[in-house]
């Protein structure tokens, strides 16, 4: 810093002003106390002062963090278990001048490595997203002159002027207030616009109840304002986010701790096989040390998964496309598997549940109820009284008041490339969009009645007046605004025939019994006259004499199949949780509709807040709906689910929501509506922003998890009968049945065809039905265990009982190794059509023909194994010898034994239900 700054500190820190700081709840204080505590006048900030300031807090700005270079990066990408197996395997193979394999092995780590790099700074881009938030320019008033800035020259103290369309440029204390609404659902989820007003608000209130503030990154959609900046850069409500996200570390995914876990015991009972071998040999046996060296190595490369890391990486990558096509993009490769293990779905409401379109549901007019269909702002949908369809012209009394809607009103509506496009406040643009539905096109409505005045919508007042030249050419009034406000005014009301003396109860029961249902009530009255002063309306003009017309219910409606996702995610065995910075009483009502939360009472940010983490714990684990919850609360109810073992999806489309998204499992941002902070600190992005996604998303990610499944089931017995093999010549001392130049021709012949088919597997019929596979389960279960040991032996046993037995009858050592090499594929081949379905038999038309790339995987590696068998040069580099049709039958003949016995052991399974093996697979 240098001797000027210092200077300047020293002069702000010895003046009597309190500096914004985090611990200030300025939302407490009197707009006038604000003022004079940050010592701004009514003609702004001096230069000296903007100077001053900017010294002590920087400019208003969320600082980027230093990047890393891309060789860091890049080589970093290496430090992961997934990666290391692969290279471990392909060092094997490199020693044993394998190079194929090791060429496919290093391609696959590159591969991997590349993606790993491309998805790296998914934090930072987060970061990146949120600071784009801020607004670029700012109108301040500074020396008394307004002028035009860059919002990063904004500093504590300046005079900010707001007007509808900007986005506001900093944290402010707001001054005065005419009409101002701001849209704040990025910030705090809340669906409706916010109307803003000079109040203190209560301490402990939500960042959504602070109608005295306005926070930077918000938009406003209609009125003015005048605010003093008392939080900039990282001192916003933004800036506490971004440090809310750098503090997260990203969350490995279940599939990732488990191969993890698989490998590394893999890994240990490989070097320790392969050790005891050597010994075996070399000291009991009394083997060349040489000899064993490269049974040890033969061992080993028998043993260890070459196709493992590969085939993951294709399933993976086969899940990603198959998601695609069902709208939802996958931004991190193993977040493909994640989706399908998740135990809990967090979901945001606005956005996500619903679809964030106001839509007028209800109208109350003319002693009739009506509901009006239709979602969104396309006008199109029926109105009926009681299911049945009416002709809105036969309906006088629900034409004058929608009239009303219509004209006391300052949105507009309109069409473009076949979507209908709103401005201004979406509430009021819902009645628009109600009018068009009863044939009252607002451009011919105001031409019919043009505006004369204006009384703003303004919080204290609850009402808003609009003053018009009638058809006759009398002035017409008309209000809009809260129900009990307007009911005030009015003596008379709209009736069936006309117009009668008030009924004040049952208008009063109607507006209680509409909002009960989670709608947002609007009541609408007009008069007829010119107001006191001609040509003038004033809140004074707003006072009595009105004629009530109606009442309005509007709702954030649900997305029509979203109530159908939250079923099928409950019959899943998943848990769906609903969080948003909405009102209790709408997040409940909502809930209730979807099924989430029934018959338990909703918690409020509030008391999440009060909570320690132990008492969150158990109400996380218990309740499903949470409102008025701040970015802190739904970051700690995520940690509090993972606490409890869960595997946690969040999904969201605000900067609000980007730390829990960040610090999910899985998190799931919208790609329509979506801000782009959430986007970045996302796993997985739905384009459709729909829930049903999800609902499809997890059967294709449960899918993915299958697969790998159905790959290890089939990879392993492979090596684990080649093992045995080398081991049991070991120990009986025979002529090794398998050369390590022929395991390693299994290993690619297999892998590179056979396992190749099962990541192409479609879902099992039950995949939606069991209940997540615990957090906790390893990849390979106690059942999966017996039945790899179990085919394992088979193929062992029936590779060296034909080895033994050609030997026997004088067959050569090529021919009978040619034949043990045949029979273990052709047994793989057969053990293929096994492990098309984990439990369920193969012995049907779709079990055996229903995958075409099972069948065409089958044939290449027929097409394999006939080279291998009868290619001269194949002959030459592996030691094969050509067969006849009575050594295929032999070998044909293992593999019908290994694919008898696993489905007879399937069916014996399937008849045990309930036995603890079963269970662990499809846990009840």
């Amino acid at each position: 810093m240098s001797s000027t700054d210092k200077q300047i500190r020293r002069e702000i820190q010895s003046r009597d002003v309190v500096e914004p700081s985090p611990e200030v709840a300025w939302h407490t204080l009197p707009s006038r106390v604000v003022v004079e505590r940050l010592a701004t006048g009514i003609d702004g900030l001096t230069d000296r002062d903007v100077q001053r300031r900017r010294a002590v807090h920087g400019w208003n700005r969320l600082a980027a963090a230093k990047p890393q270079s891309a060789l860091l990066r890049f080589i970093r990408q290496f430090h992961n278990v997934l990666i290391y197996v692969m290279s471990g395997a392909a060092v094997v193979t490199a020693v044993l001048q394998h190079w194929i394999d090791t060429a496919v092995l290093f391609a696959a780590v590159i591969i991997n490595v590349v993606i790993a790099y491309v998805q790296e700074g998914k934090a930072e881009a987060a970061m990146g997203a949120i600071r784009a938030m801020l607004s670029p320019r700012a109108t301040v008033i500074r020396d008394g002159h307004t002028v035009d800035i860059d919002a990063d020259e904004l500093v504590p103290g300046d005079l900010v002027t707001l007007a509808p369309g900007d986005r506001v440029p900093a944290d402010m204390r707001l001054l005065s207030v005419d009409g101002l609404r701001v849209e704040e659902a990025a910030l705090t989820g809340e669906s409706v616009p916010v109307d803003k007003s000079t109040d203190t608000t209560a301490a402990d209130a939500p960042i959504a109840d602070r109608v005295g503030m306005a926070y930077a990154g918000t938009l406003v959609v209609r009125g003015q304002a005048t605010g003093v900046v008392v939080g900039t850069g990282p001192r916003t409500e933004l800036g506490r986010i971004n440090q809310l996200l750098t503090g997260i570390s990203p969350t490995s995914t279940p599939l990732l701790r488990q191969i993890s876990r698989f490998g590394r015991i893999l890994a240990v009972f490989i070097l320790a096989l392969s050790a005891a071998t050597f010994a075996l040999g070399v000291l009991w046996r009394g083997q060349g040390i040489a000899e064993m060296f490269t049974m040890a190595v033969a061992l080993a490369a028998s043993a260890i998964p070459e196709g493992l890391p590969a085939i993951m990486t294709v399933t993976l990558a086969i899940g990603v496309q198959r998601m695609s096509r069902r709208r939802a993009i996958v931004r991190r490769l193993p977040a493909v598997e994640a989706l399908g293990s998740v135990t809990v779905i967090c979901s945001d409401k606005t956005g996500t549940l619903t679809s964030n379109e106001m839509t007028v549901q209800r109208v109350i007019c003319g002693g009739h109820d009506i509901d009006v269909g239709g979602v969104g702002y396309a006008p199109v949908g029926d109105l009926s009284i009681d299911g049945r369809i009416i002709d809105p012209a036969h309906y006088p009394a629900l034409r004058d008041a929608l009239l009303a809607a219509e004209l006391c009103n300052d949105a507009s509506l309109h069409q473009a490339d076949d979507a209908w496009m709103i401005t201004g406040d979406p509430t009021e643009a819902a009645l628009l969009v109600a009018a068009a539905k009863a044939g009252l096109p607002h451009d011919r409505a105001r031409a019919e009645h043009p505006r004369i005045n204006t009384v703003p919508f303004a919080s204290e007042n609850r009402i808003m007046g609009t003053l018009h030249t009638g058809t006759d050419a009398d002035a017409l009034i008309l209000v809009k605004g809260a129900p009990e406000r307007v009911l005030g005014i009015c003596d008379r009301q709209r009736g069936v025939h006309g117009e009668e003396p008030v009924d004040r109860r049952y208008w009063q029961h109607m507006a209680v019994t509409t909002a009960a249902q989670g709608l947002r009530v609007l009541a609408l009255a007009r008069r007829r006259g010119a107001p006191r002063n001609a040509g003038v309306l004033e809140i004074a003009d707003l006072d009595a004499g009105f004629t009530m017309l109606g009442l309005v219910g509007i709702i954030d409606p649900l997305r029509p199949d979203a109530v159908v996702a939250v079923q099928e995610c409950h019959r899943a065995g998943i848990r769906v949780k609903m969080i948003t910075g909405d009102h209790v009483a709408t997040a409940r009502e909502i809930g209730a509709q979807l099924g989430i939360g029934v018959g338990k009472p909703a918690v409020t940010g509030a008391e999440i807040a009060a909570m320690d983490d132990a008492e969150l714990r158990n109400v996380a684990h218990e309740r499903d709906v949470f409102a008025r919850a701040s970015p802190e609360h739904k970051l700690r109810l995520v940690c509090a689910l993972q606490a409890r073992g869960d595997v946690v999806a969040m999904t969201g489309d605000g900067v609000n929501d980007s730390p829990a998204l960040k610090k999910a499992d899985i998190g799931i941002a919208m790609g329509g509506k979506g801000t782009e902070a959430a986007k970045e600190a996302a796993d997985m992005v739905l384009a459709d922003d729909n829930f049903a996604t999800i609902a499809a998303a997890v059967s294709e990610g449960r899918t993915v998890y299958d697969n790998i499944r159905k790959f290890v089931l089939f990879m392993l017995p492979t090596n684990g009968g080649e093992a045995l093999v080398v081991i049991a010549a070991i120990i009986f001392q025979i002529t090794l049945p398998l050369t390590p130049a022929q395991v390693l021709w299994i290993n690619l012949a297999t892998s590179s065809t056979l396992g190749l088919a099962l990541a192409f597997e479609p879902p099992e019929t039950d995949v939606m039905r069991r209940r997540p596979r615990p957090p906790r389960e390893n990849l390979l279960s106690r059942y999966f265990a017996w039945r790899v040991g179990m085919v394992s032996v088979l193929m062992a046993g029936g590779a060296l009982g034909m080895f033994l037995c050609e030997l026997n009858l004088g067959t050569s050592v090529e021919t009978a190794r040619t034949m043990a090499v045949n029979a273990i594929v052709v047994a793989e081949m057969f053990y293929l059509l096994n492990n098309r379905y984990l439990l369920e038999p193969v012995l049907n038309r779709i079990g055996l023909f229903g995958n075409k790339i099972a069948f065409a995987t089958v044939v290449a590696c027929t097409a394999l194994q006939l080279s291998f068998t009868y290619m001269p040069a194949m002959n030459v580099v592996f030691g094969s010898t050509p067969l006849g049709y009575v050594e295929w039958l032999k070998a044909a003949g293992v593999g019908a034994l290994v694919f008898v016995a696993v489905e007879i052991e399937k069916f014996v399974v399937r008849r045990r239900r309930t036995s603890p093996p079963l269970r662990e697979e499809h846990p009840q």
